[in-house]
């Protein structure tokens, strides 16, 4: 479970030597659109050399790595050896490339006996978003983010910060998800000095449905968490609707003069569970 997500480019040392410091849930350590061609053996390198060396990693590992119809991904999954590497982000994910990798994958772990790996879906095509649904099931997946930047390029149209250009992509994202118990999560907003943007954006997402955002920059870390989290009003409130229920004992109940039934005590229980996780109460 997580509520942000912190791109790291592979090749910036000052990044990754603070990497288990910033305030994220999980760090991605990218070897794809942020590292140049030239610079990809050099964040291999560094990305390795941090996760055997350094003694406490961040919360989640996960590792982008490039698209698996390309003479690189080869080297980058010899990451999977450290045996630190939680999660794989897959760019560009459709039903091939995640075919492909789901290949390569259980080759790599029958020979270095490791568990199967997770992946992370990233959304950036519109064939992608249409064919949502068959990735979401597939046993590999473990979250769907949407990839906006290439997403609105390939559709030739401008990101803004009401973000209706992104509704259908985010919601067939969501619904996937979430249907499949899968972790749904919204792209960055990159324009790093609006603060006002960002807010409104991660509150778009999350009123959808999104259950976590990724941050192009810790300055946005504090804020994604923030709006992701379940606010002490509302793990107040499922304590205490947690609590009347157990004491009477029924179906279902009246509370503060709304009705209490099953699919609300679930709510609550899942603010409870996301306040101990995310250590809130």
């Amino acid at each position: 479970m997580f509520r942000s997500l912190l791109f790291v480019p592979g090749n910036n040392p000052s990044m990754l030597q603070n990497a288990d410091i910033f305030m994220s849930d999980a760090i991605i350590f990218d070897l794809e659109d942020s590292v140049n061609l030239d610079e990809k053996d050099n964040a291999r390198n560094l990305v390795e050399t941090y996760l055997l060396t350094t003694k406490e990693l961040p919360k989640a590992v996960v590792l982008r790595i490039n698209p698996v119809n390309s003479d690189l991904v080869d080297d980058d999954l010899k990451l999977l050896q450290t045996r630190k590497i939680d999660y794989l982000l897959l760019p560009k994910a459709n039903k091939i490339s995640l075919f492909v990798l789901d290949k390569i994958l259980k080759k790599i772990e029958n020979k270095i006996e490791l568990k199967p790996t997770k992946v992370i879906c990233l959304i950036e095509e519109t064939k992608s978003v249409i064919d949502i649904y068959e990735l979401a099931k597939h046993e590999r997946v473990e979250a769907l983010m949407l990839g906006a930047e290439d997403l609105t390029s390939e559709l030739e149209i401008n990101r803004t910060t009401e973000g209706k250009e992104l509704l259908y992509s985010r919601s067939r994202i969501i619904y996937a998800a979430i249907s499949n118990k899968l972790i749904p999560i919204d792209t960055p907003f990159t324009d790093i000095d609006n603060q006002d943007g960002l807010i409104q954006d991660c509150k778009n997402a999350l009123n959808l449905g999104m259950k976590a955002k990724t941050a192009i920059h810790p300055s946005q870390l504090e804020t994604i968490n923030e709006i992701f989290s379940p606010s002490q009003k509302a793990i107040k409130w499922a304590e205490a609707v947690l609590k009347k229920a157990k004491e009477l004992n029924k179906g279902a109940f009246q509370f503060e003069g709304k009705m209490i039934d099953r699919p609300v005590l679930e709510k609550a229980k899942k603010i409870i569970e996301k306040a101990k996780l995310f250590e809130l109460m």
